[in-house]
């Protein structure tokens, strides 16, 4: 197909290994030119995809939507929680992203999809069995290092709502696993010796970095403007998932809090941060099924798919 016939999308967090597997499936279906962004590193290392380092909170971002005429934006870029400074993240993460929606309305955009995350929702001890996207969005209450993607989620919202010619879509998955994947229960589960709570082993889910890039695509291709929990259909507690995975359990003490939190502040596991604490507590637990009738979705990779990865990197490790 002709570059001039193809639909133009922009992605961002181009350098994530999740971005990198959207992009790829998208190059799959030779119909779209993709413009990669990422703010930290070279966004995507191909020559047939347009790329740019660049920070979309900074001015300069503009020109990307003014030169490329974008037909579309699959937000996936931000700040991990423990990367950086709650201000700095919140200038990227909220005020990068309202950057972007006002971009999208000036230059025409007609299809956005924004990635979140389950954690929005907090974790606390009377969360319900099972979490639909009506819930309350509690996270702030848990800490204020959260408090950027609980606003993220309003932001997104709020455009998707006041302007429906965007076709906004909001994506919250479950836990994020998977080769490249640097979030905080991946990084844990790559150790050999792994904290966990003594007495606690909440119920996780765990999906794919492969499986979760497909929904995305999913979404993107078709769009249907809402928000939707992304999961598998498999869980398990946190403490057998470490076990799945080759590693150790190491308790921690969860009484009195603040003795947990400086015990976790000496070990010095920038994974395991002190705030994220109740999310090793207590379960989050989310019902998919929404975005699964949705869209027909099934994942392809099992638990054991999943856990093997980390298994087989602990035994190519030399100790």
């Amino acid at each position: 197909m002709d570059n001039q016939k193809k639909k133009k999308v922009l992605v961002t967090g181009a350098g994530g290994a999740l971005a990198q597997r959207v992009i790829n499936k998208l190059k799959l279906r030779r119909k779209y030119e993709i413009i990669g962004v990422g703010f930290k590193e070279s966004s995507y290392y191909d020559d047939t995809i347009i790329n740019y380092r660049i920070d979309f909170s900074k001015r300069g971002f503009e020109m990307v939507f003014r030169k490329h005429q974008l037909d579309s934006v699959i937000h996936l870029g931000r700040i991990l929680l423990y990367d950086d400074t709650p201000s700095r993240r919140y200038n990227v993460n909220v005020t990068g992203s309202k950057k972007i929606f006002d971009l999208s309305l000036k230059y025409g955009v007609k299809n956005t999809i924004v990635l979140s995350t389950f954690y929005v929702y907090g974790a606390h001890p009377y969360n319900p069995s099972l979490i639909d996207e009506m819930f309350p969005l509690k996270a702030s209450n848990n800490s204020s290092h959260l408090a950027d993607a609980v606003e993220l989620e309003y932001l997104s919202s709020l455009y998707m709502l006041k302007y429906p010619e965007l076709n906004t879509t909001i994506l919250r998955p479950c836990n994020i696993l998977g080769p490249g994947i640097q979030n905080s229960v991946s990084l844990l589960l790559n150790r050999k010796y792994v904290p966990c709570l003594l007495g606690f082993s909440p119920i996780m889910q765990f999906i794919h970095v492969d499986d979760l890039a497909e929904a995305i695509v999913l979404a993107y291709e078709t769009p249907k403007p809402g928000v939707y929990n992304i999961v598998t259909e498999d869980w398990l507690p946190y403490q057998k998932a470490i076990k799945m995975a080759g590693g150790v359990p190491v308790p921690i003490p969860p009484f009195p809090p603040s003795l947990s939190r400086q015990i976790v502040r000496r070990m010095n596991i920038k994974e395991f941060p002190d705030y994220l604490l109740n999310y090793y507590k207590y379960p989050v637990v989310l019902d998919g099924s929404l975005f699964k009738n949705t869209y027909a979705f099934k994942a392809k990779y099992s638990l054991t798919d999943i856990f093997d990865y980390y298994k087989d990197q602990k035994n190519l490790r030399v100790f």
